[in-house]
């Protein structure tokens, strides 16, 4: 696959729950390890700052040693000098109020790694946090959490019992994946319902859907996109290749659940409608740092005779946004549906130990006219609902209305 500038394999993070890892960012780093003297601990103060008074830690540090008792009757291995170090670098992680921003200890960081080789076992959604809760960005289709009824925007309240208020998403994640074939129960909370319900999720492996395409007849095409994996912009190249073939002058792409993947990915799907130069998303390190601009790849096929709609909704996500963020403000393409999530941030993983890892967010992606999408969304040109009593009864009104538009052009 081709990667964006820096030779950065660059994906947009999210928290997929189907035990596989294909939404995190990653940017190259070297090992900086910090630590400090401390009983049973092997250290350095290598890069330690001048301006931070840390007696403070040490003092709670020595008083823990002398005084704390154990709560009775518990059964757990002690804790030890180095579980203490690792407690108080998950603590200064979260202290950044960014759920993205993470520190590995050596048994989570087994498990992520175990992630990022692909092993496909969980339910099946990819989650986030929203304010603070824990939420469902989008099960994906044909999973165990779809089949169980869980959708966009659901508040998960508990995992087997454990309240999720005071976890990041990586610790969610990694209750809720698991073997195939064992269950995970959940409570989850949905808007306009007056309690929380509980939903037990069977585990299985699973397989990630990509592309689908159909004909729909009177000169309209759909392509339905349901990730950005690694190899999804092939694919769509195939599914574009099927409908110049088709003779159809009107396009649709159905975004809709998709949370997202490979910028990459977006990048070159946006490069068979844009010319080249055109902007399709910046990367922004924050005040005073330059933007990153990644900019179309100018395969640009279509000419201004191709009639093109995309389908978004509540669960488009990360890469999605960018896709139509991009292909709606450049003016080639019509936005139809419900606002999007608004996630877009970058993480780098660094290795701090050769058992440890450091995941932390380094940028926000915008959209070409400089409109953040995370926390924000993009709010479709035509607003669309889809309630639960359409999905029950197989309605599809923003499709409907995508036809519409396509055949009358309003």
């Amino acid at each position: 696959m081709e990667y964006p500038p820096k030779s950065v394999k660059t994906l947009l993070i999210s928290a997929l729950v189907a035990g596989a890892f294909f939404y995190w960012g990653f940017h190259s780093g070297e090992d900086k390890v910090l630590t400090t003297m401390a009983a049973g601990v092997a250290s350095t103060a290598d890069g330690k700052p001048s301006d931070v008074d840390f007696s403070t830690f040490w003092k709670v540090w020595n008083l823990l040693n002398k005084d704390f008792a154990p709560p009775v009757g518990t059964s757990t291995k002690p804790v030890t000098a180095q579980d203490r170090v690792y407690g108080a670098i998950e603590g200064m992680t979260a202290s950044l109020g960014d759920p993205y921003t993470v520190f590995f200890p050596p048994v989570e960081n087994s498990m992520f790694q175990s992630e990022v080789k692909g092993n496909f076992e969980g339910v099946g959604m990819e989650v986030s946090s929203v304010k603070g809760v824990l939420t469902v960005v989008a099960p994906l289709k044909g999973s165990p959490a779809e089949a169980a009824g869980i959708l966009s925007g659901d508040a998960i309240l508990t995992i087997d019992g454990k309240d999720t208020s005071n976890l990041s998403v990586d610790e969610a994640v990694q209750l809720i994946r698991g073997e195939a074939g064992t269950k995970v129960n959940l409570t989850i909370f949905r808007k306009g319902e007056k309690a929380p319900r509980p939903v037990s999720v069977t585990r299985a492996t699973i397989n990630l859907p990509v592309i689908a395409t159909k004909d729909l007849g009177n000169g309209i095409f759909m392509i339905s996109l349901d990730t950005f994996t690694e190899n999804s912009a092939d694919l769509f190249r195939g599914a574009l290749r099927e409908f110049v073939q088709s003779g159809d002058q009107k396009l649709i792409l159905d975004l809709r659940g998709n949370p997202g993947g490979y910028l990459d990915a977006a990048i070159d799907m946006a490069s068979w409608f844009l010319p080249g130069g055109k902007v399709v998303v910046q990367e922004d390190y924050g005040a005073g740092k330059d933007r990153d601009i990644f900019r179309s790849k100018g395969y640009n096929i279509f000419n201004d005779n191709l009639k093109f709609v995309i389908l978004v909704d509540g669960g488009s996500a990360s890469a999605s946004e960018i896709l139509s963020g991009a292909l709606s403000e450049q003016g080639r393409a019509t936005l139809i549906g419900e606002k999007t999530f608004g996630k877009g941030s970058v993480q780098e993983l660094l290795d701090i130990t050769d058992k440890t890892t450091l995941k932390v967010t380094i940028a926000h992606w915008l959209t070409p006219n400089g409109n953040f999408i995370t926390g924000t969304g993009i709010t479709p040109a035509i607003v669309v609902d889809r309630t639960q009593a359409d999905v029950a009864a197989g309605k599809d009104p923003q499709l409907d209305r995508a036809i519409e538009f396509l055949n009358t052009g309003k």
